[in-house]
């Protein structure tokens, strides 16, 4: 129940195995053609979840016109910062060669992931250049505050070089609202970028996906395939509404490996900050191709049920006290709120840690410490949530965390 790693299938590290014994890295496709085949093809899968992919079948390669395209690189930190390179690539083409220009900035919920920070400060923009929207009391962006804050953007001269937009939330497990963030940068003509890092499966379930509505409209998105997929680290997908948005990210020149003539295969190095990357595609295939697509739908949907499984009984109790109920499968609460403070929440995941019977995490929500839950085994049961609850209990007795 603690960070969002992936419970992965029972046979989904042979593809590392078979990687770190023959060596052939995928960003290539004469290097690792395999690797670079499946990685095209589990693309142009993600593609068509997102009614991005033109092709006839899933194996069609081929720059096909109004089509989506993407990568899949090694993490969702890296992810991010490739898709803002291509959101600054699109209104700074100069950037790459002269600097950024001193006036561009991105909006997002004062949620959104670190990595996005992380990312305007290494690109040479600064954690300045990120303005926050206001978020409700469940940290959801507000979306009637955005035209708002862009008006007073334009007041100070600036430009927003992107509107990003989490899906789901990292701490929470909310979704922001996507249709309205959408129509919001239609009208202004920004770039629409969704950090779908945990949230994106919700597009493979028709029950959920309702959930990511909206998220079509995305200029970029990012999709974790080692959080919700059973992939193992690391393994995540950038993707594009239009397939040039992705060519125009990066300049640069070496013989040795980029061609400016038509190559033989698939090469993803052109389009990536990674030059030498493991073969992702082989691990998300095999993730697939052991049980097939519908295995894995039934595996999100029981976690996302899991946590509203647990929601559902821990408040059935007096003690317990939950801020929202859960859209994914993260689940945030408190112990005696009016009694346990804020430190103490936390003293007591140390303790339950540190007892060895569970591992949970933590965050705070709107200044308040929570419990934090992420339901990613499929094997987790009604019987696991009662001994979670008499645990808290027991150690927030036997050691008096309590308030001051």
């Amino acid at each position: 129940m603690g960070h969002q790693v992936a419970v992965p299938h029972d046979l989904s590290g042979i593809p590392d195995w078979i990687n770190g014994t023959i060596n052939n890295p995928s960003s290539l496709y004469e290097m690792g053609p395999a690797g670079a085949t499946l990685e095209s093809f589990m693309i142009n899968w993600m593609l068509n979840k997102l009614g991005w992919f033109k092709g006839k079948d899933l194996s069609d390669f081929k720059r096909l016109n109004k089509n989506g395209s993407g990568i899949l690189t090694h993490g969702g930190s890296i992810a991010n910062m490739t898709a803002l390179s291509s959101a600054r690539a699109a209104i700074s083409p100069k950037a790459w060669e002269e600097g950024n220009p001193e006036d561009l900035v991105v909006m997002g919920p004062s949620t959104a992931h670190y990595s996005i920070l992380r990312a305007l400060s290494i690109m040479g923009m600064g954690k300045k250049a990120f303005i926050p929207i206001p978020v409700d009391e469940n940290e959801v962006i507000i979306s009637s505050a955005l035209e708002e804050v862009y008006v007073q953007i334009k007041k100070e001269g600036k430009r927003v070089m992107a509107l990003v937009a989490n899906a789901c939330a990292t701490s929470t497990g909310l979704f922001d609202p996507l249709e309205e963030m959408a129509a919001f940068c239609k009208k202004h003509r920004l770039w629409f970028h969704v950090d779908g890092a945990h949230g994106a499966v919700a597009l493979l379930s028709n029950e959920h996906r309702q959930k990511v509505k909206g998220i079509e409209e995305a200029d970029s998105v990012i999709w974790d395939a080692h959080k919700m997929l059973r992939v193992p680290a690391l393994c995540t997908a950038v993707l594009y509404k239009k397939q040039e948005q992705m060519w125009d990210s990066f300049h640069q020149k070496g013989s040795y490996v980029f061609h400016e003539n038509e190559v033989i295969g698939m090469d993803s190095m052109p389009f990536t900050i990674e030059c030498t990357k493991s073969a992702l595609g082989t691990k998300l295939f095999w993730s697939f191709a052991m049980e097939g697509q519908q295995a894995i739908v039934r595996f999100i949907e029981n976690s996302f049920q899991q946590a509203k499984d647990l929601y559902n009984y821990l408040n059935s109790l007096e003690d317990f006290y939950c801020p929202y109920p859960p859209e994914s499968n993260i689940l945030c609460f408190q112990y005696k709120p009016n009694i346990i403070d804020d430190q103490h929440q936390l003293a007591l995941r140390y303790e339950l840690i540190n007892s060895g019977e569970f591992y949970i995490t933590s965050c705070i929500i709107q200044g308040k410490r929570y419990l934090r839950t992420v339901m990613m085994n499929p094997f987790t049961d009604i019987k696991d949530y009662e001994a979670l609850s008499i645990a808290i209990a027991k150690y927030a007795s036997a050691n008096k965390i309590y308030g001051n």
